[in-house]
């Protein structure tokens, strides 16, 4: 099948000591490690499952000394792997959708990372034909945490505009917002999505998303199944369990940003 876009994943070598610290405690190094490998494995599962897509990993990190390696490599040998580039996040994220417009020359790219193991190749495969096909020229998935969990680009050059945006904050997703529409973009949002930073995170996408790896790993160190994770993430703190079905129908504003795209627009 001739691709129709780009899908590219903008993934960390899963090390001990350096991938999901924040995980710490209560999981060891090596438990958070296995948790990040399992949450790239299953979203590389719903990427190579998504049709009419060329699959492309942006990828930082020693694969050698990462978890669950002999698994990534091979499932990476289906996709295109190329290396991450720049002085900080910003910059590698916008270098990693200009160096996948340069390996698919005239194609959207929209690209997510490995911090949602919950997304299925329908709502991916949904989110791409929003992309293609909508009236939009970019399209923006919020992150429940006020960051986003991906970006689509018809024209991938305009990830130019993330070099100025300061990530990883809780306004991350609203200053994108207004980035891609101070260079005179109209942006639709996707679905919110909750994504993984910490393990009030990790219990609530494993208790509400698919039975895959991600919920198997977590269950290790919590020592819970996915049915009484479930019943324990409101117990856990500050966090909002959101799923891809529960969050299908939605269009969430990031931050200031109104809930009805056409008003968004409207008020530019």
């Amino acid at each position: 099948m001739t691709p129709h876009a780009s899908l590219l994943v903008v993934a960390k070598a899963p090390v001990p000591g350096l991938a999901k610290t924040r995980l710490c405690p209560p999981a060891t190094p090596e438990q958070a490690a296995e948790i990040a490998a399992a949450a790239l494995l299953d979203t590389l599962d719903a990427v190579l499952g998504t049709p009419g897509v060329a699959p492309v990993v942006a990828m930082v990190g020693q694969l050698s000394r990462a978890a669950r390696q002999r698994e990534l490599r091979a499932l990476l040998r289906h996709v295109e792997v190329i290396p991450q580039r720049g002085n900080d996040f910003a910059d590698r994220l916008a270098a990693a959708h200009a160096d996948t417009a340069a390996l698919h020359p005239g194609l959207p790219v929209f690209q997510i990372g490995m911090d949602t193991p919950q997304l299925t190749p329908a709502l991916l495969d949904a989110s791409v034909r929003r992309l293609r096909l909508g009236e939009a020229d970019a399209v923006l998935g919020p992150a429940t945490d006020g960051g986003w969990w991906s970006l689509g680009l018809r024209e991938p050059r305009h990830a130019e505009a993330l070099r100025d945006v300061p990530m990883s904050t809780p306004r991350t997703g609203e200053w994108t917002l207004e980035a891609l529409r101070h260079k005179g973009l109209i942006v639709d949002l996707l679905p919110q999505m909750s994504d993984v930073d910490d393990m009030a995170d990790a219990l609530a996408v494993a208790a509400n998303g698919p039975a895959g790896r991600f919920a198997a790993a977590v269950g290790q160190v919590t020592g819970v199944g996915q049915a009484t994770a479930a019943s324990q993430v409101t117990a856990v703190g500050r966090v909002t369990a959101a799923t891809s079905q529960a969050a299908a129908g939605q269009v969430t504003a990031v931050g200031r940003a109104a809930a009805s795209v056409d008003s968004r627009l409207g008020a530019r």
